[in-house]
């Protein structure tokens, strides 16, 4: 098959500025809803793009942990590529496409940490292997090999039976993106797609307004 003749005609719903809510991140919450509803295969997990302070992109998928009217929440590596890059230039983007509802939502905004507290209490809820990944993983970094990894798993994993209590690495923990501009998309037939968009004021307010597709 032709990649250029693979075509998807979206039908499902629509999208127009009186059915939406005057906050965005409510707005966020209601899609949020039917997305869970949907029993959709992980519904959190969002491309997170970033760039360096010289203005080279980057981009991969991440898990949202949290959301709430201070913004939106993650994990990971605070030295790994996506942490050296944030540290250089806190501007980012996350994008969800959840694509059986035919929805995709952009979010624009600055990131910064949260603190240590959420860090902690967020790293000891997860699963021990996943606490001996963090530990064990110089995310991003180069490594001989696979063995390299997992000998690093086993040895930390062998402390953790005689006793050896784990604690969150310093250079792991949570980030928090407060958005600036919030676009909802939902897919048309004939490429005629809804686009709303939320643009943060001065006085907190959201201006709402429609894209062109």
């Amino acid at each position: 098959m032709n990649i250029a003749d693979i075509r998807t005609q979206y039908s499902q719903k629509s999208l127009s500025e009186a059915d939406v809510l005057p906050d965005a991140i409510a707005q966020f919450e209601k899609w949020w809803d039917e997305v869970i509803h949907s029993q959709i295969t992980e519904p959190n997990a969002m491309t997170l793009a970033t760039a360096s302070l010289d203005g080279v992109p980057d981009a991969r998928i991440v898990l949202l942990k949290g959301v709430s009217q201070e913004g939106f929440t993650f994990f990971t590596n605070y030295e790994s590529q996506k942490g050296q890059q944030l540290a250089q230039n806190p501007r980012a983007c996350l994008v969800f496409f959840w694509k059986e509802l035919e929805r995709q939502v952009r979010i624009r905004g600055v990131v910064s940490k949260v603190s240590k507290e959420k860090s902690e209490a967020y790293f000891f809820s997860r699963p021990e292997g996943s606490q001996i990944g963090a530990c064990a993983s110089p995310q991003s970094r180069v490594i001989a090999d696979r063995q390299e990894l997992e000998s690093r798993v086993q040895a930390l994993e062998e402390a953790v039976k005689k006793g050896h209590k784990i604690e969150k690495p310093d250079y792991w923990g949570g980030y928090i993106l407060k958005p600036e501009s919030l676009e909802f998309w939902q897919g048309r037939p004939n490429r005629l797609h809804d686009r709303i968009l939320y643009t943060l004021q001065d006085k907190g307010d959201w201006l709402i307004q429609r894209l062109a597709p």
